[in-house]
């Protein structure tokens, strides 16, 4: 069954609303809070009435919030509704079927989702993936010590993130393997050691963090997300015009988010931004070499782009946050997707950042409409022909560029 969903109605709304928490372990999805604090100089932002998060907003020193946002208004239980992988693979045209083989796509998420593993299977059955069994070992869950026991105390609100985060990357990549890493807690100094753990123990080739931290200029160290010959991708936030970390530090790959639908042209699919997305210039941390564009003489967020609005969300499987089927969007839907599209491309001993979405020639899907705020320099927070700020360099159109 496939149900691809609208955008109506998940729009940016006229509302100076903000919102502020404190580390809620345990607390359901359902009663996370709805919606995120105002993007500073993009103007107010505010989540449709049909979209809650699924984390609260926390702005506390070093401590991070997941980016998943749950539809309310569809789906749920054993209704099916949102973007399925083979939609997917073909919006991004991708091998999915043939490549990946060998490849390890590690995320990192926050606190024990304990259905995870069954849940997975779900959703594998549904759409027709290779299962994950003795035969075929493509998942494996740890904690931020690499051991499949001991695991964190149990958090509904991101056990849909990590249900999220794996179901991304089968869609994208059955062949992987997937490694679901459990820090002990949203703290950075947890996020940082699991980051590390995964890839000099288990030696992850790409690792995809769904998660982001404001206001701090504090923040750990960017040690932890540089790791040369493996990829580290980062969701740049649902803010709107705002930047965050880790997708801000020069070796990380930042993940912008789109409104991805159906088209009668050619590719079959269009995109535009998703007004919810990051962006931005990053002050005072350096400029890649790779990075060339104006209007920001630092770190520019972000390199590349996938789907993120929920409004044309991707259905996911839960039992632990949710009661099944849940249509779900954020930069946390993207983050994961393009962690997985480098797990297909199998490249990441040689990349060097987001290096290669620069080339010259390289195969991506140009995002030219849309916005995501007001800023300065229209390039951080418009679409256009090229680099932009919200979209980076593009959407994947294979893996070439990966």
């Amino acid at each position: 069954m496939r149900s691809i969903l609208p955008i109506g109605g998940l729009a940016v709304l006229s509302l100076a609303l903000s919102a502020c928490g404190a580390n809620t372990a345990g607390v359901p999805s359902s009663a996370a809070a709805p919606f995120a604090a105002a993007a500073p100089r993009g103007g107010p932002y505010a989540y449709a009435p049909n979209v809650v998060r699924a984390c609260p907003a926390l702005y506390g020193p070093n401590i991070a919030q997941c980016e998943a946002l749950i539809r309310t208004d569809v789906g749920g239980g054993p209704n099916i509704a949102g973007l399925q992988p083979a939609d997917l693979q073909s919006a991004y045209a991708l091998p999915s079927s043939t490549a990946g083989k060998g490849q390890v796509v590690a995320v990192v998420d926050a606190y024990d989702d304990p259905n995870a593993e069954s849940d997975l299977a779900v959703y594998r059955a549904q759409f027709g993936l290779p299962a994950c069994n003795k035969k075929n070992p493509c998942f494996e869950k740890v904690n931020q010590e690499g051991k499949q026991s001991n695991y964190p105390e149990g958090n509904a609100s991101w056990g849909v993130e990590e249900s999220l985060d794996v179901d991304m990357v089968s869609a994208i990549c059955p062949n992987c393997k997937i490694i679901l890493v459990e820090a002990n807690t949203n703290n950075f100094s947890d996020l940082g050691a699991s980051e590390d753990m995964v890839v000099s123990l288990l030696h992850a080739n790409v690792v995809s963090n769904s998660y982001i931290a404001y206001n701090d200029r504090k923040l750990g160290s960017s040690k932890h997300y540089r790791h040369p010959g493996h990829v580290i991708v980062a969701a740049a936030g649902d803010h709107g015009y705002k930047i965050g970390m880790p997708a801000g530090f020069d070796d990380v790959v930042a993940v912008g988010g789109t409104s991805l639908t159906h088209s009668s042209g050619s590719r079959g699919w269009t995109e535009t931004v998703w007004t919810g997305t990051g962006s931005g210039c990053v002050l005072r941390l350096k400029k890649p070499a790779w990075q060339h564009n104006k209007g920001c003489p630092w770190r520019t967020m972000n390199d590349v782009a996938a789907v993120a609005n929920p409004g044309t969300g991707v259905a996911i499987y839960d039992t632990y946050g949710q009661n099944g089927w849940s249509t779900i969007g954020g930069t946390s839907v993207a983050s994961p997707i393009i962690g997985a599209v480098y797990g297909l491309a199998g490249n990441a001993s040689s990349m060097h950042g987001g290096e290669s979405l620069y080339s010259a020639g390289a195969s991506l899907w140009d995002v030219t409409s849309g916005s995501n705020g007001t800023c300065k320099h229209h390039i951080l927070c418009t679409a256009g022909a090229g680099y932009d700020g919200p979209t980076g360099n593009g959407t994947p159109n294979g893996v070439s560029a990966f």
